[in-house]
């Protein structure tokens, strides 16, 4: 049972050192952190690939330190177990508006994930209730993307624009959300 004692000194309201890259480049190069590679994992296989990334997330939320930042600038295992959770939702509301979207592409709001993290307070979280909530969202796109025709070509192909402009078909929209969550359970993974 954490005490609290077990964070590491830093601003509690502060956030990790932000990530200002733009990840769209692994869907055209092998992640060379964690080895993602974007088309590796057939539609098929979506949900299956999300869940297969459980058991990182449990024995790294109920493990010793899952509070402890690593350094102030990098995230708690239970921090990161907090962005991947809010990942799922937005993800899900992205992948069902690309669905939606039939003639014109799905737009997306900008997700600002480090505000996030500081406005949600992903530093104070229990680890017990955010793996209970990873998992529940991971289960409901997971469940999602299984429920998708692997073979209706057409709706692989339709179209979502992100606020930046980036755009993705359904088909590169679930390549970046799985090295979302593949790359995350790398950086938490022991060793």
């Amino acid at each position: 049972m954490s005490t609290g004692h077990d964070l590491a000194p830093f601003d509690a309201a502060a956030s990790a050192t932000p990530d200002t890259k733009d990840w769209t480049w692994v869907l055209e190069q092998p992640c060379p952190d964690c080895g993602f590679v974007s088309g590796s994992v057939p539609r098929t296989a979506l949900g299956q690939t999300l869940r297969a990334q459980l058991p990182t997330w449990r024995a790294v939320v109920t493990g010793e330190g899952a509070r402890t930042r690593p350094d102030p600038g990098t995230w708690s295992p239970t921090e990161y177990a907090c962005h991947v959770r809010d990942v799922q939702r937005v993800f899900g509301e992205r992948v069902r508006a690309v669905v939606a979207a039939v003639d014109e592409p799905a737009r997306f709001a900008n997700w600002d994930q480090d505000a996030t993290a500081v406005q949600a307070r992903y530093d104070l979280a229990d680890p017990a209730t955010t793996l209970a909530e990873l998992e529940a969202g991971v289960l409901e796109v997971a469940d999602l993307y299984d429920g998708l025709d692997a073979d209706d070509e057409a709706l692989w192909a339709q179209r979502g624009l992100r606020s930046n402009g980036s755009a993705f078909t359904l088909e590169t929209l679930a390549a970046y959300h799985l090295h979302d969550v593949v790359h995350h359970g790398w950086d938490v993974a022991p060793g």
